[in-house]
């Protein structure tokens, strides 16, 4: 491979007009203790959200559809996971958030980056293909009855899901795995919890899950290379809205 993928990890490659971190903290200045508890964090999350969307649902004039509940509901959850890391950048290492997780447009490389997203779907269907990938029914599906949901579910899956799993997997755990194993190790290994963290909507199957890892790596190869996690956010995002473009296009067929 090129020499770019070196064992270390540098500071993100801020453009001059961000402010830098303290000079004072090491990149990646977290540590796995605070790996874990951020993870940790994300079951609590979720169910706290749930408590939330009933509180919310018992003061409404009229009740929201499912999609949307569920979609409020996990947006909820991702709010309260993210501020659970942003107390914990600040209170441990007083570090702003966006900075830490290196969320900067990079001078180089960005257009790239928005166009592997296309790429690197086209090149997964062709894999998924070859390797017979049975048809699953995709839980979401019975949701997205009708064009509302349809549109919400799919701005939520271009937007939301793309920006938190970026920020989660390549710009917080990520460096810490790159720093201790070097960067192919560190790339693979948070593209597994990446993939796992989806297997329920695939019923676990293993060629979907392939992919998924396989995916998982190409957005961590970007991250790595452009040092932007906002650069991976753009690669997922545009990846998730060419699938979701073909799912319009078959139900309008």
């Amino acid at each position: 491979m090129s020499s770019d993928f070196e064992p270390m990890v540098p500071r993100p490659r801020l453009p001059e007009s961000t402010p830098e971190l303290p000079k004072s903290l090491q990149y990646p200045f977290w540590n796995y203790e605070d790996v874990a508890l951020f993870f940790g964090m994300g079951l609590p999350c979720l169910v706290l959200s749930v408590v939330v969307l009933e509180g919310l649902l018992l003061i409404l004039p009229a009740e929201p559809s499912r999609p949307m509940q569920l979609l409020t509901a996990q947006f909820i959850g991702y709010l309260l996971w993210f501020a659970s890391l942003v107390l914990l950048l600040r209170v441990r290492y007083n570090a702003p958030f966006w900075q830490s997780l290196a969320w900067f447009m990079p001078n180089q490389g960005f257009w790239q980056a928005v166009f592997q997203g296309p790429m690197l779907a086209f090149a997964v269907a062709l894999l998924s293909l070859a390797l017979k990938t049975p048809q699953i029914e995709m839980p979401f599906k019975d949701l997205v009855t009708d064009k509302l949901s349809l549109m919400l579910t799919g701005a939520f899956g271009v937007t939301v899901a793309p920006l938190c799993e970026e920020l989660a997997f390549r710009g917080f755990l990520m460096p810490l795995l790159v720093r201790s194993l070097g960067a192919w190790p560190g790339i693979i290994i948070t593209a597994l919890p990446f993939a796992l963290m989806h297997g329920p909507q695939y019923a676990w199957s293993w060629r979907h899950m392939l992919l998924l890892l396989l995916a998982g790596v190409a957005f961590g190869r970007v991250r790595y290379l452009t040092g932007s996690t906002a650069a991976a956010v753009m690669t997922h995002a545009t990846y998730n809205l060419t699938f979701f473009s073909a799912l319009i296009t078959a139900r309008a067929t």
